[in-house]
């Protein structure tokens, strides 16, 4: 990064993910060799122009592997120098969940799973093996709880009708679209709603890719937002394996991830180490649970 926090404008982005299957306590990694290098390491690519680095993970994987995955919490970023310009991967941990055809070619011309203490001594590179390290810290099963601020809807003053009815913009209408993909990484089989137009709507094209109903939920909207019903909505969701994904608002969320962090035992300016909960509209916080704990937050743009 530059002094002020910004990335050099000719950083190189990459995206990957260390795969995992079998059982959580002794699982299988998967692992690539790449002939040009004649290196060992978890697949991973460059991204595209534009590209989210959650949509070039998964492509990455598939491309490379042939497998479809399904992403937990994202893993520490890796820097390093590629021919002189700055580089920085992005890795998710991520469950297998279909075994495609697999292709030999220049890139990658093979695929191996082995347990985690194999695949430690097998990688070429330290930073892949500390990758690993924090792989191994947390059960990689976790369920995600999904927690959407709705896309763009112009401006709160301009419109002359219901708020409630204040529908997406043409912005908004591409953010909910890109977020159909994003969130399909995660698979969360159930998704609840405030019943205010924008945020209905913000759900719509990942209801309609994955074939769910977008259950209503009045509690999670602003006109008549019920904090205490908010909480236990959650609660109950990290009590269980159901993933979930819900929408609201910017007045709504940040008290209600504050009341998750509260939960988790935090305190201070960053509850439970959730932050302010202040999320961008269209943004989204993927909370990653394991038996009624949280046990990795991230958030993301859209």
């Amino acid at each position: 990064m530059t002094d002020d926090g910004r990335e050099p404008d000719d950083l190189i982005r990459a995206a990957g993910a260390l795969v995992w299957r079998g059982s959580p306590d002794a699982p299988e990694v998967a692992l690539v060799h790449r002939p040009a290098y004649d290196d060992w390491s978890f697949p991973k690519g460059k991204l595209k122009r534009g590209e989210h680095a959650i949509a070039g993970a998964l492509r990455e994987v598939a491309e490379e592997t042939g497998l479809t995955v399904e992403l937990g919490r994202s893993l520490p970023p890796t820097r390093y120098i590629h021919r002189g310009r700055p580089k920085r991967v992005e890795h998710w941990v991520a469950r297998m969940v279909a075994e495609g055809p697999f292709t030999p070619g220049d890139e990658v011309d093979e695929v191996a799973w082995l347990p985690v203490r194999e695949a430690g001594r097998r990688l070429s590179y330290e930073a892949d093996v500390v990758l690993l390290r924090a792989f191994g810290e947390v059960s990689p099963a976790t369920t995600p709880l999904v927690l959407v601020r709705h896309a763009l809807a112009g401006s709160r003053k301009e419109w002359k009708g219901d708020d409630d009815e204040r529908p997406l913009d043409k912005n908004g209408r591409r953010q909910a679209a890109t977020l159909a993909g994003l969130l399909g990484a995660f698979g969360p089989a159930e998704l609840v709603s405030s019943p205010s137009e924008r945020c209905v709507r913000t759900l719509q094209p990942y209801a309609e890719r994955s074939g769910l109903p977008v259950r209503l939920e009045p509690a999670l909207s602003e006109s008549r937002y019920d904090p205490d019903a908010c909480l236990r909505l959650v609660t109950e969701a990290l009590a269980s394996d159901r993933s979930l994904a819900l929408c609201s608002h910017g007045k709504v969320l940040p008290e209600l991830i504050s009341g998750i962090g509260d939960l988790a035992g935090g305190s201070g300016d960053r509850p439970g180490g959730l932050g302010d909960g202040k999320l961008r509209k269209g943004a989204f916080m993927v909370l990653h649970h394991a038996g009624g704990v949280v046990v990795a937050a991230d958030d993301y743009p859209v």
